[in-house]
């Protein structure tokens, strides 16, 4: 037989996804496991949300869709992001619908790449960046945070990464492991560098609504200079409870939008029809919903942090954003994978290694605290038990 796919033997599957799966068989073997390892709200979907899909179902709405998005979602895209973004030079143009905000994100790589081009990630990151940019045959370029500085992005630290075949700045604000938002200082860090070296800058804002305290969510596309520049990613999922759906976005300049719609053509298609008519309704309808969820994920954070104070052998940076608490396991030898597993085989919990997010992630576990919060407690019990032993 002929070989198979190079590119794709060198990629490893979502170690998410394995984590996630892990935790299903534990389940489905009569274990009481407790699985973090995801990143998918407890919450259904909002009720005017769903309606607003039945009723398109119900009214025929269930053939070929524009592929690029109906004009009814393409007006609520660009209303909101002038509404909650300060973004006003999006016109329906340059956006484009997707299936999942996952697929806006390898569009996006798509329009935008050539085989060896570099693209910098902030690390810790997002699990799917790195083998997203390797399936494009570019090159994924790490930026290095340090835990110790609070995971900050500074010029020098961006700086030290760029090559001449730098391209593309990948930003994740609220951000997935590590719960920062980004600071007004950083986002002129990123502004500077990616202007003084003409970059693109893919800006996945997926979770801008999970915000804590004070904390505020800048729109990259928002900012001087980086209107023709930036790429916005956003979605459903996260913020109206609609994992389900595969529905996302992209906006950015309409010359990288008109080459994911191409791609999007002749892969993915389109979103399906009846999502997009539940999208106008999230975006357009009442927003309380979303309040309320961050409201109960904020009792949760408040109420893990707190227990992991009281443990030894655990330090865990504040949380900001997103719903994940990334703890760093201070007094063990074994690196995230084997703490993962420690924690499978001695407590039934299931997270996700910190290395999963690369280098910079290592000694840190990722759990989502979008989950009951009687599964939490049971989760802190577990540890306090467990974590001193390691």
């Amino acid at each position: 037989m002929k070989a198979l796919s190079t590119t794709l033997h060198g990629v490893p599957p979502s170690p998410t996804t394995m984590m996630m799966q892990r935790g299903r068989d534990l389940r489905a073997a009569g274990k009481d496991v407790v699985s973090l390892a995801g990143g998918e709200p407890d919450f259904d979907t909002p009720r005017h949300i769903v309606e607003a899909g039945l009723r398109a179902i119900n009214a025929g709405d269930t053939h070929y869709p524009p592929s690029f998005g109906t004009p009814a979602l393409f007006e609520a895209i660009v209303d909101k992001l002038k509404r909650e973004n300060s973004i006003h030079h999006i016109t329906p143009a340059q956006i484009m619908v997707t299936p999942g905000a996952k697929w806006a994100i390898f569009a996006t790589l798509a329009a935008l790449l050539e085989p060896g081009d570099d693209v910098m990630i902030l690390d810790p990151s997002w699990v799917s960046y790195a083998p997203m940019i390797l399936l494009h045959h570019a090159n994924p370029v790490r930026v290095p945070l340090a835990g110790d500085d609070h995971f900050c992005v500074t010029v020098d630290l961006l700086e030290q990464q760029v090559t001449p075949r730098t391209k593309v700045l990948m930003v994740n604000s609220p951000n997935n492991p590590t719960g920062r938002v980004l600071s007004r200082t950083e986002i002129d860090a990123i502004v500077y560098v990616a202007t003084a070296h003409d970059l693109y800058v893919i800006s996945d804002e997926i979770y801008e609504h999970i915000l804590y305290g004070d904390n505020v969510h800048y729109s990259l596309a928002a900012e001087p200079g980086m209107a023709d520049r930036t790429i916005v990613v956003n979605g459903f999922s996260k913020a109206y409870a609609m994992t389900g759906w595969r529905l996302g976005w992209l906006a950015g300049p309409e010359p990288v939008v008109k080459l994911a719609r191409i791609y999007q053509t002749h892969s993915a298609q389109s979103a399906a029809s009846f999502t997009m008519a539940a999208g106008v309704a999230a975006l357009t309808g009442p927003q309380e919903c979303i309040e309320e969820m961050v409201a109960v994920y904020d009792q949760r954070r408040r109420l893990v942090l707190d227990a992991f104070e009281e443990i030894p052998g655990i330090e865990c940076p504040p949380i900001e954003g997103a719903f994940y608490v990334f703890p760093r396991f201070t007094q063990t030898h074994k690196n995230s994978l084997e703490i993962t597993q420690a924690l499978i085989d001695a407590a039934l919990v299931v997270g996700t290694p910190g290395s999963a997010f690369g280098p910079a992630g290592e000694g840190y576990v990722r759990f989502s605290i979008a989950e009951r919060t009687q599964d939490l407690e049971k989760m802190l019990d577990r540890m306090a038990q467990v974590v001193p032993t390691l």
